[in-house]
């Protein structure tokens, strides 16, 4: 497949995606409004925070090194080892859910049945949705491979609508059914989604469709684990590659969900206020996960298969390299707006979203100076997301090893300065830390990518500079919009919020009008991918 196909498929794979994630988090974010209404904080923060943390660490630990090492390179492989590699995720991830599910049951503090009932079943019924999700893997893994964009798109919407619908009828007519309620939720969503896959592929293979794409697989018993005569059961090179990204991908979760393990684990937080601050940080993502993972997930499998591992750039097709580098810089400068628009308005507009989200509860307290925190932090993640998604698609396994050791440095410094910072500054601290840790991780990957083309004319690094006359345009609205929040918010009554408000949307329009005068570039990369 030519590059620029690719790169056509990978954007609009990157934009569903996105579409898809404004569904999730759309949901996420109506959903908590509601149960605020009907459920307990301490409720909420065992869901949001303890049994997802043990869902997302199985699936994780189970599965994401799998997946970069066979999404690595072409499309075009022996896919019957790739498959029954793929396969190893399922008792993996059993090894993890019984390991965890132990942990969580005996070894963590467990919540007072009158406040939060039926927690062994919530963690029982976490435990085996991971182990669900994962007998989809193979044919994920083939369908994003092979850029299936709308199999992806119905899949994952289905699913997010069906647990939707479940959890507001349970809540409304059992709302003292506790933990049963997001169990049995969390159990159909995992469940409807592995179908939605497994239906597909079994009505495409076989089918004129298939034939006239040349589809690598021919039939649905290929998709089983199955063995070849004289060959052996996977291709040790993947085996390997998956091997060095399962270290790194460890500490890479240790690093991502960081203050839910020392929330977990140290007890810094009690159940109330780790709901609370679960609750402010979906509100805080809400835009940097619907836009900047699609991104980086879509975008590390167009620079996988444009450019070749291991090799550097000099020796690699140069029409593909400054196809990439051109893409990379516009990634950059595309994330650095988005993560900037967050980080200046998100400060002077955090209490009155909260106040509107979820009245004083949310509002009061640390609540706002939380979110002002995040829209900061939202700006790291920005830039980190395409960074590393670069940096990890280039990466052969020696560099691959030798960054599983920067890893492991920066996760030990992470939980350490997680800890002291939340004694300090209560829950504001994890935020804090986070930033830190994003800042080191972007430093590694931008020294990655300078080294990478430090002998060729391209330097995709000036994405991460924004024109000057745009970055005034940010500092005045800055001071504009946090001005007005002193001055109008927030309880000066509704026509001073009003006037708070108006003063952000015309900074805004401002902004966005500069933006188009300034980044011609970008915007026609936007418009035409």
């Amino acid at each position: 497949m030519a590059a620029q196909d690719v790169l056509g498929q990978t954007a609009r794979l990157a934009s569903s995606s996105a579409l898809l994630q404004v569904l999730f988090r759309v949901v996420t974010f109506g959903l908590n409004a509601f149960t605020l209404r009907y459920l307990s904080r301490e409720l909420i923060g065992v869901v949001n925070v303890r049994l997802t943390l043990l869902y997302s660490t199985v699936v994780f630990l189970a599965r994401e090194a799998f997946r970069r090492a066979c999404l690595s390179g072409s499309a075009k492989r022996n896919w019957t080892k790739t498959i029954n590699l793929l396969w190893l995720t399922v008792p993996l991830g059993v090894f993890w859910s019984l390991t965890l599910g132990l942990v969580w049951l005996h070894l963590l503090e467990v919540p007072d049945p009158s406040v939060v009932p039926h927690y062994q079943a919530g963690v029982v019924a976490f435990g085996l949705s991971a182990i669900i999700e994962l007998l989809g893997e193979p044919f994920w893994v083939l369908a994003q491979a092979h850029l299936f964009v709308r199999l992806k798109v119905i899949a994952e919407s289905l699913s997010v609508v069906s647990k939707c619908i479940l959890t507001v009828t349970l809540v409304i007519l059992y709302p003292h059914w506790g933990l049963y309620i997001f169990s049995l939720a969390q159990l159909l969503y995992v469940s409807v989604l592995v179908m939605c896959y497994v239906i597909y592929f079994v009505m495409f293979l076989g089918s004129p469709e298939a034939t006239k794409k040349s589809f690598p697989v021919a039939r649905v018993k290929a998709l089983l684990p199955s063995f070849v005569e004289d060959e052996t059961f996977v291709n040790w090179k993947e085996a390997r590659l998956t091997w060095s990204f399962f270290k790194q991908s460890f500490l890479k979760q240790i690093l991502t969900e960081g203050e839910r393990y020392v929330m977990t684990f140290l007890n810094v937080l009690n159940f109330g206020d780790q709901g609370v601050y679960d609750i402010v940080n979906n509100l805080g993502s809400l835009v940097a996960r619907f836009i900047f993972l699609p991104i980086e997930e879509s975008f590390y499998v167009f620079f996988a298969k444009v450019l070749e591992r291991g090799k550097t750039v000099k020796d690699q097709k140069q029409d593909d390299v400054a196809m990439a580098a051109n893409v990379l810089e516009l990634l950059l400068k595309l994330v650095l707006l988005i993560g900037l628009t967050i980080t200046v308005f998100g400060y002077a507009y955090s209490q009155l979203a909260l106040d509107i989200y979820g009245g004083s509860m949310l509002s009061s307290g640390t609540g706002p100076d939380l979110l002002r925190c995040y829209s900061l932090y939202v700006l790291f993640l920005a830039v980190n997301g395409v960074t590393e998604c670069f940096t990890f698609a280039l990466m052969c396994k020696e560099e691959v090893d030798r960054y599983n050791f920067v890893m492991l440095a920066l996760s030990f410094i992470f939980l350490c300065i997680s800890y002291f910072l939340t004694h300090w500054y209560g829950s504001v601290g994890f935020i804090l830390a986070n930033c830190f840790n994003m800042g080191i991780r972007i430093a590694h990957s931008t020294h990655y990518i300078y080294h990478c083309f430090r002998d060729s004319t391209h330097r995709p690094l000036v994405g991460l500079l924004p024109s000057p006359a745009l970055l005034l345009v940010y500092i005045t609205s800055a001071g504009l919009t946090a001005s007005s929040e002193v001055l109008f918010c927030c309880d000066k009554g509704w026509m001073a919020r009003l006037i708070h408000i108006s003063t952000g949307a015309l900074c805004l329009a401002a902004t966005l009008v500069t933006m188009f005068c300034t980044e011609t570039k970008l915007i026609h990369f936007v418009r035409t991918q």
